[in-house]
């Protein structure tokens, strides 16, 4: 994780933070891509890793970022759990992850499993949709396919590249 956070974080010397008046507290949804909203912009495709739970989506972001070697990864946000810690999934949660990671080259939102699934589907379906001009979900399995489109992200694949390399995560065999 510290690799990861290393990579995509920029030196504290050139954040520039201030301190929320006490009438302006951040709601939770807020805070959480806050924390993940990246410091540089890379020009790349923007990656939502969804889950049920905010550690394992973490977790898979942590692990498809250390796979990454030297590469400089591309903007990664997770929406995981809901905005009290809970199991479940937030549209909250999910927008302002695609938001915080989108520069305009579009947004692959990579879910674990049912309801984060249709909920994702719903954003998408909104009229006019609450995810970024560009956003599409990806067929993959969630491991496999983290680590396929964050570094075909990475590597500077467009949306189309990225949405390919999910679908050959969604087929590779393993035995």
């Amino acid at each position: 994780m510290e690799a990861l956070r290393a990579a995509v974080d920029a030196p504290e010397a050139e954040l520039v933070t201030e301190e929320p008046k006490a009438s302006e507290t951040p709601a939770p949804a807020q805070e959480q891509a806050e924390e993940q909203a990246p410091k540089t912009r890379t020009g790349r495709v923007g990656i939502v890793l969804v889950s049920h739970s905010k550690a394992v989506a973490e977790s898979v972001a942590a692990l498809a970022g250390a796979l990454l070697g030297s590469v400089e990864p591309a903007p990664l946000a997770v929406a995981g759990g809901t905005p009290d810690g809970g199991i479940g999934t937030s549209a909250e949660l999910i927008t302002a992850a695609a938001r915080s990671v989108d520069e305009g080259r579009g947004v692959a939102v990579l879910c674990d499993m049912g309801s984060a699934v249709l909920t994702v589907n719903a954003l998408l379906g909104e009229e006019p949709s609450q995810l970024p001009e560009g956003a599409r979900i990806v067929d993959a399995p969630f491991l496999e396919g983290a680590v396929a489109i964050t570094l075909t992200s990475a590597i500077g694949g467009d949306l189309d590249a990225v949405l390919a390399a999910a679908e050959d995560a969604r087929g590779y065999r393993k035995r």
